[in-house]
């Protein structure tokens, strides 16, 4: 038990550190659409001449700012479509995003799950049910609507009894649209005057379609297995 608490203050603490040190040297300055578009010249002739070695710290650098739940996780997929192309891009980015998500889910749960589990036992039974039975499907659901903040849905998740490698491989496929869309945007990177005008409202209400997608198939299926189970079997003469 001692072993535990001690492990779960040294990474609180490692985890502070690096928020200290992301806000004293203002790094997030390079995490803003105004500099990736000043800089778009300089990285790719920096590609051109080191491709491996940029992918190894793009993807490095996209994972940590993903895990630790900081701004910028946009900017970072725009650049990685100006860079790498749609399909490279896209390969890289989603792994590197769920990656990062599924690290950040986990700090969550080391963190927080335990104490948030005992402290609100009765209220979050139910849910823990609700979770046991549908979870996939919610998280689902969410990753294909981008209105819901992803480092939310990470810290949220990370609370629950969700298997990691559930909550994995159900965040690639989720998240998979959406990072088509912001890859894709990074190509016209020099047309993008804010990150707001990458979604237009139809593109945001196809998202909110997607999500209920999941849900509208599962209800379908429910409501065909009922009916066959109530039709009788055929007689044989």
């Amino acid at each position: 038990m001692k072993r535990a608490s001690s492990g779960k203050i040294i990474l609180l603490i490692a985890i502070i550190l690096l928020l200290v040190v992301f806000r004293a040297f203002e790094l997030n300055q390079y995490l803003t659409l105004d500099y990736l578009k000043a800089s778009r010249s300089h990285f790719i002739s920096l590609y051109t001449l080191h491709p491996f070695a940029v992918i190894a710290v793009y993807t490095a650098g996209y994972i940590l700012v993903t895990a630790l739940s900081l701004p910028g996780a946009t900017v970072l997929t725009l650049a990685g479509g100006a860079l790498f192309g749609l399909v490279k891009g896209t390969v890289i980015i989603s792994f590197a995003s769920t990656i990062g998500a599924t690290l950040a889910c986990l700090v969550s749960r080391y963190l927080l799950r335990d104490w948030v589990q005992d402290r609100f036992r009765d209220t979050l039974a139910a849910i823990n049910q609700g979770m046991a039975r549908e979870g996939g499907f919610y998280l689902f659901s969410l990753r294909l609507v981008p209105i819901f903040p992803f480092f939310m849905i990470n810290l949220v998740m990370g609370l629950s009894r969700m298997r990691l490698t559930q909550f994995y491989w159900i965040s690639q496929l989720g998240m998979l649209p959406g990072t088509l869309v912001y890859v894709n945007a990074g190509r016209e990177l020099g047309k993008l005057d804010s990150l707001s005008g990458i979604l237009s409202p139809g593109l945001i209400g196809s998202f909110v379609i997607l999500g209920i997608f999941p849900f509208l198939v599962k209800k379908l299926v429910a409501c065909w297995r009922r009916r066959r189970s109530l039709v009788p079997p055929p007689e044989h003469h």
